[in-house]
């Protein structure tokens, strides 16, 4: 193996690693998003409270998008991602709901 293939190998393991602990950092701040969000669902369930905010929605999609734009990140993935989220919580809150 040659300095170059050994360097690159080193370089690819050490961004590999920094992906995995990222992804841990996600999944635990994913985890601990959804703790409150199911307390969300719960405040609204006893309060009969509709599941859906949309208009709460609305502004957290514009707030991601603007933070991805800051942060050099593609706004329509950050849209994308948090549609995502957002349908999990009221599918959640949802089931609080019956």
């Amino acid at each position: 193996m040659t300095d170059a293939i050994a360097r690159a190998a080193n370089l690819l393991k050490e961004h590999r690693a920094s992906i995995d602990r990222l992804d841990a950092i996600l999944v635990y701040t994913l985890a601990e998003r959804f703790k409150h969000t199911q307390s969300v669902g719960r405040l609204k369930a006893e309060h009969d409270l509709p599941p859906s905010d949309p208009a709460r929605e609305s502004q957290q999609i514009e707030r991601l998008e603007r933070l991805a734009r800051e942060a050099d990140l593609d706004p329509e993935f950050a849209r994308k991602f948090l549609n995502f989220v957002i349908a999990e919580v009221i599918r959640h809150h949802e089931t609080f709901q019956s």
